[in-house]
């Protein structure tokens, strides 16, 4: 099995959230930064042990704390 990082923020979708995984398994949808450390946090992980900004632990398909404004209705 090829390596992959253990933490995927997928790109953004039309509601501006972004779905995560976390070692393979959805984690959630998050729609911030903050949405994002909780699922981390729910996952076992430390906000101390995790740097978002680290290519090792975390992929970013679609940007880099992209997350659009969600469309208005």
């Amino acid at each position: 099995m090829a390596w992959q990082t253990p933490i995927v923020i997928h790109p953004p979708a039309a509601d501006g959230g972004r779905r995560v995984t976390v070692r393979g398994q959805d984690a959630g949808v998050a729609h911030g930064d903050r949405d994002l450390v909780e699922f981390l946090r729910r996952a076992g992980l430390d906000e101390a042990d995790i740097a978002l900004d680290d290519p090792h632990l975390v992929e970013w398909r679609g940007g880099p704390h992209v997350w659009p404004e969600p469309p208005r209705r």
